[in-house]
């Protein structure tokens, strides 16, 4: 799969956060978050971005019937709710605590303001919104046309992409990564039981190995 551009060994909070600039740091405060506390609801105001401290946030949305739908997970160092800095009003998705998480909000002005103060960090930003929008376009597409084992499977080379570096023993692609199962299964549309049976079936067919929170990749990603 090509790779997108991504923000490869950045971390967006430590170079955003206000609190690093002298004239927003006085004013500057943090927000903690408990397991499953909403940060913002669908239709709620939008007049912040938020950058991640510490911990995990996922944003998804709700369908007519009440189905979660969830479009990403995001840790440490990571920019959510960005769509205010063009102009949304309105919040089209959910953002809610995965576990203990600390959240940087920032006024849309005041990204507006350190954004026009250093055209790379703006630079950054739009590609950011950009990437975000072709990932999930990609995602949904997978999940209307594909098949769960070739969703699994790109979801497989998207994560080396971000998260995978080689082994210099044996050539794989080792993935240590931050989603659970629940996770993986919501963000492909898929049950956990399904991912399960594709995963040991990739396993038995020694084109990966896993345990919790890594993946060994033993085909080209």
């Amino acid at each position: 799969m090509e790779t997108l551009w991504f923000f490869e060994e950045v971390n967006l909070f430590s170079m955003l956060c206000p609190h690093k600039f002298k004239a927003y740091k006085q004013d500057h405060d943090f927000n903690t978050y408990k397991k499953q506390d909403y940060i913002y609801f669908e239709e709620d105001n939008a007049s912040k971005v938020y950058l991640i401290e510490e911990g995990r946030v996922k944003l998804g949305y709700y369908t007519e019937e009440g189905e979660e739908i969830v479009k990403a997970i995001l840790t440490k160092g990571e920019l959510f709710g960005e769509k205010a800095i063009l102009g949304e009003e309105k919040r089209d998705e959910f953002a809610q605590a995965l576990g203990s998480t600390s959240i940087c909000p920032v006024d849309v002005n005041t990204m507006h303001e350190l954004m026009r103060d250093n055209r790379g960090f703006s630079f950054r930003i739009y590609k950011l919104i950009g990437f975000r929008l072709k990932r999930l376009e990609r995602r949904l597409e997978l999940i209307l046309y594909k098949d769960a084992e070739t969703r699994v499977k790109e979801f497989l080379k998207e994560l080396a992409d971000d998260y995978g570096y080689c082994c210099p023993y044996n050539g794989d692609t080792v993935i240590k990564h931050p989603y659970t199962q629940k996770d993986i299964a919501k963000l492909l549309g898929t049950s956990r039981p399904t991912l399960n049976s594709i995963m040991n079936k990739f396993k038995a067919e020694e084109l990966i190995d896993f345990s919790r929170n890594e993946i060994r990749l033993k085909f080209s990603a």
